[in-house]
Order: C-alpha cells, then structure tokens, then sequence
C-alpha cells in the first residue's frame, strides 16, 4: 500500500514532465501521485525545493496548482506466486481480471492502481525449513506450488538480518501472498510476496563465467552464431525485416525455463498477437500451454511513452526473481529502440544537452546499466542455486541504418549480433538472419562444451559452413562480371552447394514439426550430411562428372525433402541418401 510522506503543487507542466514544489526533501526516483487523479510518477530532477517528475500517463486536464503527493518510496513491483502466466502493463499493473467500472471499459482508467499479484488467491505452503534453523538473506523458507509441476520458492528478503525461525507455517496451509508463512525471532514476517524497486538490481553472490549455450533451436543462431546462458543477443533490423517474429520464434523454442517478453512501444496489433497466440501454444518442454513458464509485459504503441522507460526495469526485475529461484530466465525486449526514444523524449522535456542524433549523453551508460543485471550467477541463499539471464534485445534503426546510436551502444554491450535483412525477409527466408554480418563472441567460451557434448565434428561443420558461404559470395562477385558459363565445374557446384546451404539449412520451416525446432544433434547431422555431400560431388567432378549432370539430381529438392524427416529416423534415412546420390552419380559418369 502506497503511504503519503510529503505534499506539494504544480508550478508548470512540459507534455508528460511536469515541475511542483515540495514541503519536504525527496529523492530521486520516488514516485509521486499528480493531480487530483493520482496519476503515476516518478522524481526525475531535483532543484532545491522544485523537483521534476516524470508522469507515466496521460496528463490532458491536469493543471498549474493541483496537488502532488510524494510517497517515499521508489517504483517496485511485487514478485511472488502468480507472476507466471500474467500480463502486466509498463508499470506492473495486471491488464484483465477488473470489473469495466473499476479500471475502466477498454482501457485502465487514469490514476487507477492495482497490485502485480492478486491477492486473494489462496496457495498451498510447504516448509523448507524448522523452527530454530538460521535464515539468512536468499534463504528458501519454503515453497509453494504453482501449476502442476512448479515450485515457488518462498525467500528470505534481500536486506533482512539473519535470525532463527521462532515460527513456520505446517506443510499444505493455504495462505495469500500477504499472509505470514514463517516468523523470525527478531519479529519479521515472511510472506509469499517481496516488494522490489525496480531500478535496483537483486545482488548475487558472484558472477559466473559462461559456460554453455542457450539453445534457441534454430540452426543458423545455434550452429553459426550461438549464445551463451547467460550472455546478450542484439537483433536489430529495419521495419519488416521480422524481429518481432524471430524474437516469438526464440520465446518458444529456447529451453530457458522462464521467458520474460517485454513489448516496449510495440504496436498494437503485434502484441494482440502474442497475446492471442502464446496461450494456446504448446510448449515443447513441458507439453503444457506456453503462457505456463512466461510473463507479458504490454507497453503497447498508444500507451505513454514515457511509461516505456520504466516497462525496461520491470521486466529486467521479475526475471532476476526467477534467475534467484536457480532457473535460467530469457528476457526478450522489443524494441530497446523505442525505450531510447523515450529517454530522449524525457531528456528534450528536461532542456538536456542533446548527444548524438538527439538522444541523451548518458545513453551509453543507462543501456550498459540494464545489460550488466544480465549473466549466469550464484544467488544468495541455501540451498544453493544458480541462475541465470540471457538477454535478446530488439533493435529498430530508422531505415536499417546499423549506425544508428543505439545500435552502435548496443554493440559495444552485447556479445551476439543477429543482423536481420530487409531482403531475407522479403523473400520469405526466415530466420532473415544475414550470415554475412551476424556474428558471436561467445565461440571460444562455449567450444568447451561443444567438444565435450558433440565432439570435434561440430567446430569443422561450423567452419565448413561458413567457407562455403563465404566461398559463395565471392563466386556471386565473379558470375557478375563473367557470366556462370565461365566457372569451372567444381565452382559451378560450390555455388550450387551454397545455395543447398542458404535454403535448406540457414532456412527454417516454422510450421513444420520437424523443422521449426533442431537439436544441437540434429544440427549437427544435418550439416555433417552437407559436408559429406559437398566432399562426394566434388570427387566424382574431379573423375570427370558434370556441373550439368549434377544438376538433373535435384539435390537441393532432395535435401529439403530429407530436412523434414522426424528425428529418430534421420540418421538411418540420411545415410541411405547419401549413398543413392554417389550411385546416381557414378551411374551419371557411366562406371
């Protein structure tokens, strides 16, 4: 429950940014309640006894010499049992469950609050621990059980003294998320639900370095451009290039166990369809709807602008939540474009010199601030857990121009790039990855574990690959200025080669069951069956095979055919292709 510690008025007003005066001191990002509608706000500024405040909504009707309140404290969310399966607005507000008269018929009424959390569902507690055991910060008192199979832990708040537990709730009471589940000998209650500022990271006991990668099932990402658990993953791309796509596509096949999806200034319709969609997705790790294991944040296109600011931290605070449970947490952002836009915004209004392209100078410092509460850590607390947060962040320079501030800034914190192409997408090639600017830094940290879980197969596929890629792209270079007639066979067929690989392996079917999803094995197989595929052909060229003979085979018909195979018969199937291809072809020379 917000408490009014301080009041003031209003002097003046600048769009959503407005100058009142204030009795007592305050600090910076405490929220205040303007007007008479108690619109949410936060301080932004402080000049003596004037202070600016950021308003995160509508303000058409307020003027000079209503009342502001400060409350004292800063914007938190509540975190507990029922984040899960929610949707939030920028800040924290549920979207749905109010009766039309309360929060208003299509949208949330001015002013009006309401908690993250309800709390008047009821949840079975377990203990953890027993009356006399030490409780320390971090520490899981107990758990409560949400959906079928998740447990809910029930920490000990960050900041709390260590104490012995004097009282603890029996296994199977059903309590609220206000209700006491344990008390400390020096008198603190704790209940399911924690209040957090948001702009505060959650600490951890040390960072870890990165070991392994967040699988996304897509071969392009995985295989070329792989990202590590825990690690920061740049999509940027032009309007329609897909990166809302590609980001859905990440939030349903990853194998985080928490996905946190924030949509920060998307329009409208993009979010009805995720919306609509993700509740009757089935997640393929659990079997179960996907909206089970993910939390919505909805910032929406026609809400504030200035709210989008704020819709950043939120998120970025529900998934260290979880990452504090030990799970491993995917936040996607679309777009930290928008969410710069608005800080420029706010910055114009604030009369601050503007840095590049109008964007404020401390752009740089306020992205590297969000990107570093990413990372795979030890968390505070017994038992103890780790956890972790892999960021994928969308980007939207105007015109594709990669250039741009904000993906410049983006880069210098980020270590996967995943380029999205404007003509990829056009063509219906999706991921619309472009191979030729993407890139990872993460390679070298995870081939220990590629070579461990796949062997050395996997890093001569991967080079292979991108040779061959490469190897194209120059021969494309060359047909521009002597025709295809002037290659030579073995060049005829890496061209053809290089585009078996664009479409039958860089290309995913998302509607195919066996297509839109591959396993790091899967993967693998298919790129060593490329590899193989490449190695007979040229061989039977080099006996005097062809470009021409080569090309009646219909290999990359063939390939794409074979791609849809389901997994257990794979390997049994691609073995025999491979062998029917080399008798076709020695059957095509005449041996």
């Amino acid at each position: 429950m917000i408490c009014v510690s301080n009041l003031g008025k209003i002097k003046c007003l600048a769009g959503t940014v407005i100058r009142a005066d204030s009795a007592s001191p305050v600090s910076n990002f405490e929220v205040a309640r303007v007007g008479s509608e108690r619109l949410l706000g936060e301080v932004i500024r402080i000049d003596g006894k004037e202070v600016d405040i950021q308003v995160y909504e509508e303000i058409d009707g307020v003027h000079v010499g209503e009342p502001v309140e400060f409350t004292g404290e800063p914007l938190g969310v509540d975190l507990g049992p029922g984040l899960l399966g929610s949707v939030l607005d920028g800040i924290g507000r549920p979207l749905g469950g109010f009766p039309s008269e309360e929060a208003g018929a299509f949208f949330l009424k001015r002013g009006f609050f309401s908690r993250s959390l309800d709390p008047g569902t009821r949840w079975a507690f377990f203990p953890l621990k027993s009356p006399g055991d030490n409780l320390s910060p971090g520490d899981a008192l107990g758990f409560v059980e949400e959906g079928e199979d998740f447990k809910h832990l029930v920490m000990a708040p960050h900041g709390s003294e260590i104490s012995r537990v004097r009282e603890i709730a029996s296994p199977g009471t059903w309590v609220t998320v206000d209700d006491a589940v344990g008390v400390l000998e020096n008198g603190l209650a704790i209940t399911p639900c924690q209040r957090w500022h948001v702009r505060t990271p959650r600490p951890c006991v040390e960072r870890l370095p990165f070991s392994e990668p967040l699988i996304t099932g897509q071969r392009v990402l995985d295989t070329l451009f792989p990202v590590a658990l825990g690690g920061a993953a740049v999509i940027p791309g032009g309007f329609g290039t897909g990166k809302t796509v590609t980001q859905q596509s990440l939030a349903k096949w990853c194998n985080a166990g928490v996905v946190v999806y924030i949509g920060c200034g998307e329009r409208g319709n993009e979010m009805t369809e995720v919306l609509e969609e993700f509740p009757h997705l089935k997640d393929p790790h659990t079997g179960r709807t996907l909206m089970e294991r993910m939390v919505l944040i909805a910032n929406t296109s026609n809400m504030p602008v200035a709210a989008r600011e704020a819709s950043i931290y939120l998120g970025m605070s529900i998934a260290e939540y979880f990452r504090d449970m030990g799970l491993d947490v995917a936040l996607m952002a679309d777009s930290t474009s928008r969410w710069a836009e608005a800080l420029r915004e706010i910055s114009g209004r604030l009369g601050e010199m503007p840095g590049e392209e109008g964007y404020p100078a401390y752009l740089g410092s306020r992205l590297a601030q969000y990107y570093e509460r990413a990372g795979r850590v030890r968390v505070l607390g017994e038992p103890q857990r780790k956890g972790s947060i892999t960021i994928f962040n969308a980007v939207s320079p105007a015109g594709g121009d990669f250039s741009e501030p904000v993906t410049q800034a983006s880069l210098r914190l980020s270590g996967a790039f995943w380029a999205l192409d404007k003509r990829l997408a056009e063509g219906r090639h999706f991921p619309s990855v472009n191979w030729k600017q993407s890139y990872s830094l993460y390679e070298k940290a995870l081939e220990p574990f590629f070579l461990e879980n796949l062997g050395e197969q996997w890093k001569d596929c991967a080079s292979f690959l991108k040779s061959l890629l490469d190897r194209e792209t120059e021969l494309l270079s060359l047909v521009q200025i002597v025709g295809r007639d002037a290659l030579s066979e073995q060049d005829k067929w890496d061209l053809e080669m290089g585009e078996i690989v664009r479409v039958a392996f860089l290309q995913q079917n998302a509607y195919d069951p066996h297509d839109a999803f591959n396993t790091l094995e899967q993967q693998m197989r298919l790129s060593e069956i490329l590899k193989d595929l490449q190695c007979r052909v040229s061989e039977e060229i080099e006996r005097g095979v062809l470009h021409q003979q080569v090309q009646g085979l219909g290999l990359l018909r063939q390939v794409l055919a074979l791609r849809g195979t389901p997994a257990e018969d794979f390997e049994k199937r691609s073995h025999l292709w491979l062998e029917e291809v080399a008798r076709s072809l020695t059957l095509s020379e005449g041996r």
